[in-house]
């Protein structure tokens, strides 16, 4: 097998087993560029969200299991 930079897409048919690995097609790699950059922009904000929790929970001088029994 050689190596390349093409992403490979892998086809199972689940009947008989039979594995098909191909080269993605253009349409593919752009959805594989698009998941990518939205999975960035969600962890770039669950990491911002997270960050901001830790600030406030800081501020508050409690822990989070605290601030779960508050709110709980």
């Amino acid at each position: 097998m050689t190596k390349t930079n093409t992403p490979q897409i892998k086809e199972v048919n689940c009947e008989t087993g039979e594995e098909i690995i191909r080269n993605a097609n253009a349409e593919e790699i752009a959805q594989i560029e698009l998941d990518a950059a939205n999975y960035a922009a969600q962890k770039t904000e669950a990491d911002a969200k997270a960050i901001a929790k830790a600030a406030l929970l800081d501020k508050l001088g409690i822990s989070s299991d605290e601030a779960k029994l508050l709110l709980g």
